[in-house]
């Protein structure tokens, strides 16, 4: 029997699933702010096995728009600023019958840098309001890591009052961007480029360590102690690297190191080399308006590079000369590639700092949905209870399709399709039933890239078969764009494999899960019944139809 007969018999049974469902609604109301955890520890499901999760009413509280307005933090709560230091909490909530303050209070200053930093050191990232969750997810890792010493950013003024609203420091950049996504490669991509240029070097000359950061990251672990080993660097910076040049936490090897320095992940202290650095490269951007930053830093830092600085740093003389630069390891400061895709610091048995969500597709969606599929990404309670209900399946693969014979385009694209097949039928039946359904993990034999590659990049640490992102086959903006349904059909709302095991999912959710499994007639406990046992699994039998069913 095939998995896609046995959805068209699970879908046939509409009625009866119908008939199980129920609903339950639990509210936690502490002083304004909703808290919930779980913790999922999934059991082994069986073959031809479907899973529905049953969805409550969502939750609400009576406050909850108006503290949080539907932010991905609704475990976030008021925390103190490190001791000694007399700011304002990070999340700690202004009183909603004052005014906003005059935008001239979130002038980027020397008084408001200092302020906030901690040990000399500021963390910094920006955006505009499309950016919105991404930045709160970037605030909320850190201050979970006990990380305070941050600032935000805001390119627009729609984003500063929402940061304001849920107490995250922020200031006005007088950007005047647009509150939109402005998709990678536009003009006003590069121009918010020119922006962190132009912050680092009016940041600089206060004298603060500088820790600039992208929108598209978060923090896994608190970076400071790191970057704090190599006291006499004057940049630190991440890169595209996605070959191991070291197996341990040390400085990447520069020689070794062929792909572009990254500037979504770079660290800066206020020495003469570094913020002569920094004019020149703004300096080089406000002159030619087609140079994108990160190509430009690349250009003037490799102006001279070499000799080494010592024989263990791994800092390496660069720019002018003088610059002493180091390459943070991109097995534990990793990108999309390292991360997603190789797990080199799982296979090096290495922590990770971070991850930036680089070398993916379907843009902003695509990384989003990255992040989501590493369950690092902070989403509303009402992402993970949704009024239709989840659905999820337990994909089959044969062996033969994964491990068989070479991997190459056809084996890549024959296991591919097979999973598509399977995906196509559970698509169709979360139609019917109303539901969102959960992607199953993907299996790929062969990378994907927007360059010519011999199928896994040689040197890296991609296994194959791999469980690849699922932007490396759909094109997840597509999928979650509103589309005529007229045209298109009723959209069918997804969420990411590993949402099920996901800490944030509401324990009434996970409680409400029914398993569906076709038996076959005559074995234990399969006959026609809305009935289920004890550990909430209702078994059919295969070839059953609607008609057998409403007559049992």
């Amino acid at each position: 029997m095939t998995l896609k007969d046995t959805f068209q018999e699970v879908a046939s049974s509409k009625p009866l699933f119908l008939t199980i469902y129920t609903t339950v609604i639990v509210g936690i109301v502490v002083s304004s702010f909703y808290v919930f955890s779980a913790v999922y520890s999934a059991e082994d499901s069986s073959p031809n096995s479907t899973t529905w999760v049953s969805s409550p009413p969502s939750l609400s509280h009576a406050d909850f728009h108006q503290v949080s307005n539907s932010s991905p933090l609704a475990t976030a709560v008021a925390v103190p600023p490190p001791l000694g230091r007399p700011v304002r909490p990070i999340w700690g909530v202004p009183p909603r019958n004052k005014k906003m303050p005059p935008l001239k209070t979130f002038r980027l200053t020397k008084e408001l840098v200092q302020e906030r930093a901690v040990d000399n050191v500021i963390i910094v990232t920006f955006g505009n309001f499309a950016f919105m969750d991404f930045i709160l997810t970037w605030v909320k890792h850190l201050t979970d890591l006990g990380v305070y010493n941050l600032l935000v950013g805001a390119m627009d003024t729609k984003l500063l009052e929402a940061l304001y609203w849920k107490g995250v420091p922020a200031f006005d950049m007088e950007s005047h961007m647009s509150t939109v996504d402005v998709g990678w490669g536009s003009p006003t991509f590069h121009k918010m480029g020119r922006e962190k240029v132009l912050l680092i070097d009016a940041i600089l000359p206060f004298g603060v360590e500088l820790l600039m950061c992208d929108t598209d990251m978060v923090w896994l672990k608190n970076p400071l102690p790191y970057l704090a080993r190599y006291p006499e660097a004057d940049v630190l910076t991440s890169s595209d690297q996605v070959v191991p040049t070291v197996i341990d936490d040390s400085l990447d090897i520069w020689q070794q190191v062929g792909a572009a320095y990254n500037i979504g992940i770079f660290h800066w202290r206020p020495t003469e080399s570094a913020k002569k650095l920094a004019r020149e490269w703004k300096e080089m951007l406000l002159a030619d308006e087609k140079i994108w930053d990160q190509n430009g830093f690349n250009d003037i830092v490799r102006k001279q590079l070499g000799p080494s600085v010592d024989e263990d740093s791994g800092l390496v003389y660069a720019f002018d000369g003088n610059l002493k630069l180091g390459i943070l390891p991109a097995s534990i400061f990793c990108s999309g590639h390292t991360y997603f895709v190789q797990a080199m610091y799982q296979q090096l048995r290495l922590e990770p700092y971070a991850v930036h969500t680089t070398f993916q597709y379907a843009g902003t969606e695509g990384k989003r949905h990255r992040l989501r599929e590493g369950m690092v990404f902070y989403d509303p309670p009402e992402y993970f209870d949704v009024p239709g209900g989840f659905l999820s399946f337990k994909p089959s693969i044969p062996k033969s399709l994964l491990f068989d014979g070479e991997h190459n385009i056809q084996s890549h694209f024959t296991l591919i399709n097979y999973q598509m097949k399977q995906i196509r039928t559970a698509l169709a039946i979360a139609t019917v039933l109303d539901r969102t359904l959960v992607m199953p993990p993907l299996w790929c034999r062969m990378d994907r890239l927007w360059f010519p590659h011999p199928g896994v990049l040689e040197g890296s640490l991609t296994r194959q078969p791999f469980l690849c992102p699922l932007d490396h086959v759909f094109e997840i903006n597509i999928m979650l764009k509103e589309l005529p349904e007229d045209e298109f059909g009723p959209r069918i709302g997804i969420r990411e494999y590993s949402f099920l095991d996901n800490p944030l999912m509401p324990k009434q959710v996970k409680d409400s899960w029914l398993d569906v499994q076709l038996c076959q007639v005559g074995s234990k406990d399969c006959q026609l019944s809305n009935s289920t046992n004890s550990k909430g699994v209702l078994r059919l039998p295969k070839h059953s139809n609607e008609e057998t069913q409403s007559n049992s």
